[in-house]
């Protein structure tokens, strides 16, 4: 098996299904595109759940002790937005999107540029934040098979059908980002080895869940939470947990 190939799938699984949503999209009334994105929020707040339940791990428990996980995901949250919120990342996502929108199609219909970003922003952070993202790319480098990554980048697929038929190629744009985040784990892992223990992955997989919870809550037009300004939250998770336990 290619180190890679599980990236390279999910690349081109998200383009082909972010081709077949915008060619869906442009035959759907605005309220049926507007209830599949709903349908797209409750579907991510399932995952969200699924994946925060991860802070009852017991490696987590047996490493830090039983009270400590909520406090590590407390103090990832506040101080990742801390920093992503000084290092302004959320305006730097939505102007990477900008620019990708104005070379790609030319556009300059701020209606039609709007929902490119909203498009680009919302699925990089859902193909990205996600524990098959982390887990699968970790697997891949490590050499132990990119059966993970196969099953995310069917999702994503799926995924990439319906947001795209809402936000239209602004989704595609977010094949650039997968590229980037698992093309990234997957050499860091294949480089240095298995470098995060179960509790740390599971400290770091709770903390995503919630970042797709605030993904959910923009979906589902409850609230514009600024996620990408909360991701540094991903690295202080793991640092926090081995501080800890290090301390105990």
């Amino acid at each position: 098996m290619i180190v890679g190939s599980g990236t390279a799938v999910n690349v081109l699984t998200v383009l082909a299904g972010s081709a077949i949503g915008v060619l869906a999209g442009n035959r759907l009334p605005a309220r049926t595109r507007d209830l599949v994105t709903d349908a797209l929020g409750l579907v991510t707040l399932l995952i969200a759940g699924l994946s925060a339940v991860a802070v009852n791990d017991p490696a987590l428990a047996a490493k830090v002790g039983p009270h400590a996980p909520l406090l590590i995901v407390l103090g990832s949250l506040v101080i990742g937005g801390i920093i992503g919120s000084m290092l302004r990342l959320e305006q730097r996502v939505e102007a990477l999107g900008g620019s990708l929108q104005r070379r790609l199609s030319g556009e300059t219909d701020s209606a039609e540029r709007a929902r490119f970003i909203e498009g680009f922003v919302t699925a990089s952070l859902v193909f990205c934040t996600g524990p098959l993202t982390i887990l699968g790319s970790l697997s891949d480098g490590l050499g132990h098979g990119a059966d993970q990554l196969y099953l995310k980048a069917t999702l994503d697929g799926f995924a990439a059908i319906a947001f795209a038929a809402s936000f239209g190629w602004g989704v595609a744009a977010t094949a650039l980002t997968v590229l980037t985040v698992q093309g990234s784990l997957t050499a860091l892992a294949a480089l240095l080895g298995d470098f995060l223990s179960d509790a740390e992955l599971a400290a770091l997989t709770t903390t995503g869940g919630l970042l797709l919870v605030g993904v959910a809550l923009r979906l589902l037009a409850l609230k514009q939470v600024k996620v990408a300004d909360l991701l540094p939250a991903l690295v202080i998770a793991p640092v926090l947990t081995t501080a800890i336990a290090h301390w105990n």
